[in-house]
């Protein structure tokens, strides 16, 4: 059993951030329920479920939160559950009677995790926006990019992901550790402008010290330093390069037939435009193979470009099993790993309402409550 085994955790369906974020305590463990919408809300990219990696691992509620039945079920679940995420704008599960004083009303002890783009308070609390917004707020686009052209979206990673949902499982986390002390719940508002802006801590640092005051693809960690950047190969594929270190980059040097000259300037900015010409042209003369061959598993701080369908196949994930397969689908492992309290292999994404009667009768409803539950239409009779 994983290590969050007997954690029960209530998810109200959303996009992005809470998906992932319900995955990865889900993965190590947790009993998820995703309460979602009996009818199609249009949430996400429209793709047949089992494609759908971040909703793996869950049990599924089909309840329609706009009407009183719904509600209270969602409100009879929040009593026996540890934990609830929700991602609606601010103000939202207040007025469908779920917000925190509901839920606190019903269980004291409940950890009641927001996630949002712009947190839930601030003159932008109520906007709406992605990713890209958010992370264009904290710093963090605009350090990422080509010199002298535009800020470049890193895809959701930064935003949704980094920033939003391992920022929201580390409250969640936190609070429940917090909780043995107090034995009260509390709310745990997670934004994605605050996580991304802390991902962004050691730059705020470099900013501060001098270190970093370049035009954006100009410093040392953005593509700056021909030492710590991306070249072409000769079948047109790529390989990064990352000998930061002076020792390192000693040897990817030897190693790649580099003039020493540049070793012992490493550092020297005026030398760095003919530094990068000179790493390029040599990189240039080989494949992205053959270059694996020569370097890979050396100190040259060397490795492939591999894309989405590649990097699976790789003999470093191989050999770590970083991938799994379910039901057909090739996806990433759960992360981290225990000696000890090992997850379960992961199950596939459920459908809409899966498990509503399932999990309703595990809460003590009734036949005739779950009857009358279809009957008004605030549940999937799926179920």
């Amino acid at each position: 059993m994983g290590p969050l085994h007997g954690l029960r955790i209530l998810e109200l369906a959303s996009i992005g951030p809470g998906p992932m974020c319900a995955m990865l305590l889900a993965d190590l463990g947790a009993d998820v329920v995703r309460i979602d919408r009996t009818e199609p809300s249009g949430l996400g990219v429209a793709m047949p479920t089992r494609f759908n990696v971040n909703g793996r691992n869950r049990r599924s509620v089909a309840l329609d939160l706009k009407t009183p039945a719904g509600r209270d079920a969602v409100l009879r679940l929040v009593a026996t559950a540890d934990m609830l995420i929700e991602g609606f704008r601010p103000g939202v599960a207040e007025r469908l009677g779920l917000g925190p004083a509901d839920c606190h009303a019903r269980n004291a002890g409940l950890i009641y995790g927001r996630m949002t783009g712009f947190g839930q308070t601030g003159p932008l609390a109520a906007a709406a926006g992605h990713d890209l917004n958010y992370i264009a707020l904290t710093g963090a686009l605009h350090a990422i990019g080509p010199p002298g052209g535009a800020p470049v979206p890193p895809l959701n990673l930064v935003g949704d992901y980094g920033g939003g949902a391992l920022y929201l499982a580390l409250g969640l986390l936190a609070a429940l550790h917090e909780r043995k002390t107090s034995g009260l719940g509390q709310v745990v508002d997670a934004a994605m402008v605050d996580g991304a802006a802390s991902l962004a801590s050691i730059f705020y640092g470099l900013h501060a010290s001098g270190a970093w005051d370049r035009p954006r693809g100009e410093n040392l960690l953005d593509g700056g330093a021909p030492f710590y950047a991306t070249y072409e190969t000769a079948d047109a594929r790529f390989v990064a390069l990352g000998a930061l270190e002076p020792k390192f980059f000693a040897e990817l040097a030897q190693r790649i037939g580099l003039d020493e000259r540049f070793v012992k300037r490493q550092h020297d900015r005026r030398l760095w435009p003919e530094m990068r010409e000179a790493v390029g042209r040599i990189i240039k003369t080989k494949t992205r193979d053959e270059w694996c061959a020569l370097l890979e598993g050396t100190d040259a701080c060397f490795a492939p470009v591999l894309s989405i369908a590649e990097a699976p196949q790789h003999a470093h994930a191989a050999s770590r099993n970083a991938f799994i397969t379910i039901d057909g689908v090739v996806q990433p492992a759960p992360a981290p790993r225990f000696d000890r309290s090992t997850p379960e292999p992961p199950r596939p994404a459920p459908e809409v309402g899966q498990h509503t009667v399932e999990v309703l009768s595990e809460a003590g409803f009734t036949a005739a409550e779950i009857a009358a539950l279809t009957a008004s239409g605030a549940h999937a009779a799926s179920g």
